[in-house]
């Protein structure tokens, strides 16, 4: 009980910046709501397991080391912010287009056909191509787990972010797999989509220029 109050403030600390940092708006939040909206409640729910299986993958390897050397190896990071910045220009480009046509949803599926498996693959690789997802561990871990801190700590951070992430994704799944929920957006779809094209654009600047 004494390890318990312990590490609890750190943990709590820990969820809260996790739930900012990853649940706030990006790729992978704007694709589960993009496939729900455009191609139906299951595929969205499969694409939002697979971004919370890569928070379980990015979570298990920042615990043992991965993301430290990664922010320690400059090329490895550069590689990595150069595929990112690229992907959120072509996320940009494709708000951009949708928001000058004329068509009431949004293609959010990017591109993507066939079984809820390659949904599942697709969130999977938005969450692990995230080129700030390796630091934002780092930090994130570093808030509740010290050089004596027990093995179970790390495992309580690795798990309960990865709920924190299934819960908040297959949230956004559902709820914009709704008419309600559709129709409103409908109805702001160019204001959206223009505003999602700027805030991708944004990103990838920030990223290019960012010195960590």
């Amino acid at each position: 009980m004494e390890q318990l109050a312990y590490y609890l403030p750190g943990i709590l600390i820990a969820y809260g910046a996790f739930s900012l940092g990853m649940m706030s708006p990006g790729p992978n939040i704007m694709s589960v709501i993009g496939t729900s909206m455009s191609v139906g409640r299951k595929s969205g729910k499969s694409l939002a397991l697979g971004v919370a299986t890569g928070t379980f993958c990015w979570g298990l390897l920042s615990f043992i080391g991965f993301a430290t050397v990664l922010s320690l190896y400059a090329s490895v990071m550069f590689a990595i912010k150069i595929f990112g910045a690229t992907y959120l220009l072509w996320l940009a480009f494709k708000s951009f287009r949708s928001a000058a046509s004329d068509k009431k949803l949004i293609t959010g599926d990017l591109g993507m056909t066939g079984a809820p498996a390659a949904y599942y693959r697709r969130g999977l690789l938005i969450q692990m191509t995230n080129p700030k997802a390796a630091l934002t561990w780092v930090a994130v871990m570093s808030l509740a787990v010290d050089a004596s801190a027990p093995l179970w700590v790390g495992s309580v951070i690795v798990f309960g972010t990865t709920l924190i992430s299934l819960v908040g994704h297959l949230t956004y799944a559902i709820a914009f797999s709704t008419s309600p929920m559709v129709a409103a957006y409908q109805r702001a779809r160019r204001w959206i989509e223009a505003g999602l094209g700027t805030f991708f654009c944004f990103a990838s600047y920030k990223l290019l220029t960012s010195k960590s």
